[in-house]
């Protein structure tokens, strides 16, 4: 059935899933009682062993071929993709989750930058008015962040969403190649750089239920599919799911833990989700 779809269709499902399977994720890491060095850990060690043995099998005999088969896009995957990474969990652990994931959804954006500079897909007229629009916003919800000691916070989710769209940038660019091994191989170095900081790796209380259920729910099976995803649709458009995040994320959040955001951070992101949302209406509208 899958075969049947068109490219468009195949990309944009496989984005959906992996994005929606992401949207407990903050609540998760929240509700989490471990300290930050000791989750990014299990994030980077437990999704690394699942997807490793998934690939094994999948692969089979053609695992290595694969493996050494990643060329330079991979290894610049390995780097951007382990980056963003901490980076997001660093984000949370020092602003609101709604903050982090308003900076996460100026991700299509920056890939449409990154595109136009090492693509050649240069945005339209339209792209670039909402480039400006969601830049301001950022800037507004930053100045906020100044104010109540959350800039580091923020400025570790603008990193994420750079990050981001550098992957959905390098899988669109190495379409021809399988950059799931390069995801493997990042998650691998997450886990041993988060090694050397780490003060206990023993999981009390409900984390023993909620850190597996995480890295295996939200971390392992969503990069797998986010990583393929722009195999078919551009890097742009794989980001545009992660809208979904920003607002289904911070609702989670707030239903459970009542985490409720700042007003500057609600008309900020308000702003970036409306022209996102616009302009992926207008932009699909067009194809």
């Amino acid at each position: 059935m899958f075969q049947k779809l068109s490219n468009q269709q195949k990309g944009s499902l496989l984005a959906f899933i992996g994005v929606f399977l992401i949207t407990p994720d903050s609540l998760l890491i929240r509700l989490s009682n471990i300290e930050t060095w000791g989750m990014l850990f299990y994030r980077g060690a437990i999704p690394f062993a699942v997807v490793l043995i998934g690939t094994l099998v999948f692969y089979n005999k053609k695992f290595l071929k694969k493996l050494f088969g990643i060329g330079y896009p991979g290894i610049f995957y390995i780097f951007s993709f382990s980056a963003c990474n901490i980076t997001f969990i660093l984000s949370i652990q020092n602003t609101n989750v709604a903050n982090t994931l308003v900076m996460i959804a100026l991700a299509p954006m920056l890939s449409a930058i990154l595109g136009a500079i090492f693509l050649k897909e240069a945005p339209d007229k339209k792209t670039w008015i909402a480039i400006l629009i969601t830049f301001a916003a950022c800037v507004y919800i930053f100045y906020d962040s100044l104010n109540l000691g959350n800039f580091l916070g923020d400025f570790f989710g603008l990193v994420t969403a750079f990050g981001l769209a550098c992957n959905a940038t390098l899988a669109r660019y190495a379409k021809d190649r399988d950059l799931v091994p390069s995801a493997v191989i990042g998650k691998l170095c997450v886990a041993i750089f988060a090694f050397f900081f780490v003060e206990s790796f023993t999981l009390v209380g409900t984390d023993v239920i909620f850190i597996p259920l995480m890295c295996v729910m939200c971390v392992a099976i969503p990069f797998v599919l986010v990583t393929i995803a722009p195999r078919f649709i551009t890097g742009a458009e794989v980001n545009l799911f992660f809208l979904l995040e920003t607002i289904l994320g911070p609702v989670w959040v707030w239903m459970i833990i009542k985490e409720q955001p700042s007003l500057e951070t609600i008309l900020g992101g308000s702003v970036i989700i409306l022209t996102i949302a616009i302009h992926s209406f207008l932009a699909l509208k067009k194809t």
